[in-house]
């Protein structure tokens, strides 16, 4: 096999989040992580009804970073920090849950006044070991402060990390790069071979590979350091392409907590249970309760 092939095609499995369907891709039983990203999920493309919307109820996270990014319509973020942010198509919002952390992610009551339409990626990324009990923290960049760069055909924009000759301004607790690149039919993006672990995923159109096609809705995990490249099909392509060093270890993961000791995770789930997190302060009335038959995996 060359190593210009993926090592591995994953094919996302759907679920409903706050009455919205989304393709998980991460973690998948073939793997668990590429670099530091631990979850990946396709919000949509969907559309809500006027007076409809998404609704995710408070929950808590411990031990990663919660990564939105929208390529449609709008989410309001609210979390136990007391914040209350927009996010926007092109914006990326960098939440740190670390020791603990609780959010809700609605769509806004001015936004329930019309149909409209959401699209987007949520990611996890797992905090390395001596990060995981690090304070909560969140920080918005609008899309105008992230690099961008264009060039036959290829429009990239970096959301986070280091690629392709760019650093974006959003502050990350291990080497990675994390980057939305739209394809003319035609256009070529080189993955960048200085990261460990590498992957792409396919949101719109399709990309080949030497003589393979892959199609929208596919993550392709590559082989470590190889150099490639890919190139839109003929009616062009988007992808999200993600991955950095290879984590300290693996990581337990149960509902909305990762962390790298099992021990850590029980707590988490006793303190959810108990109401010793931290309330959001302008959505302090519901919850989402702790998931009683959701499996501990690592």
């Amino acid at each position: 096999m060359s190593e210009t092939t993926p090592a591995l095609v994953i094919l996302p499995r759907a679920h409903d989040v706050g009455g919205f369907e989304v393709r998980r891709a991460l973690p998948a039983t073939e793997r668990q992580m590429v670099g530091p990203f631990i979850f990946f999920d396709q919000m949509g493309p969907g559309e809500f009804l006027q007076g409809t919307g998404l609704d995710v109820r408070p929950h808590p996270h411990i031990g990663l970073s919660t990564v939105t990014y929208l390529f449609e319509g709008s989410i309001q973020h609210r979390d136990s920090l007391g914040t209350d942010q927009p996010i926007l198509p092109g914006d990326v919002n960098w939440m740190t849950a670390g020791q603990g952390i609780v959010h809700s992610e609605r769509s806004s009551a001015e936004s329930r006044q019309q149909r409209r339409s959401l699209a987007g990626i949520q990611s996890w990324v797992a905090l390395p070991k001596s990060a995981e009990e690090t304070s909560p923290d969140f920080a918005h960049h609008a899309a105008a402060s992230l690099p961008l760069a264009e060039e036959g055909g290829l429009r990239l924009r970096l959301i986070a990390g280091e690629g392709w000759g760019l650093r974006s301004p959003v502050a990350t607790s291990s080497p990675l790069f994390y980057a939305d690149a739209v394809l003319a039919p035609g256009a070529v993006v080189p993955m960048p071979d200085q990261h460990e672990e590498r992957a792409a995923y396919v949101v719109e159109g399709s990309v080949s590979i030497g003589d393979d096609t892959h199609e929208a809705g596919r993550m392709l995990v590559f082989h470590p350091r190889s150099g490639l490249a890919l190139r839109a099909g003929p009616k062009g392509a988007r992808l999200l392409l993600l991955g950095g060093a290879a984590m300290d270890g693996p990581r337990y993961v149960f509902w909305n907590f990762v962390s790298s000791s099992r021990d850590r995770i029980e707590q988490a789930k006793a303190d959810w249970q108990a109401e010793r997190f931290p309330k959001v302060p302008s959505d302090a009335v519901e919850f989402i309760p702790l998931p009683e038959r959701v499996r501990v995996r690592g």
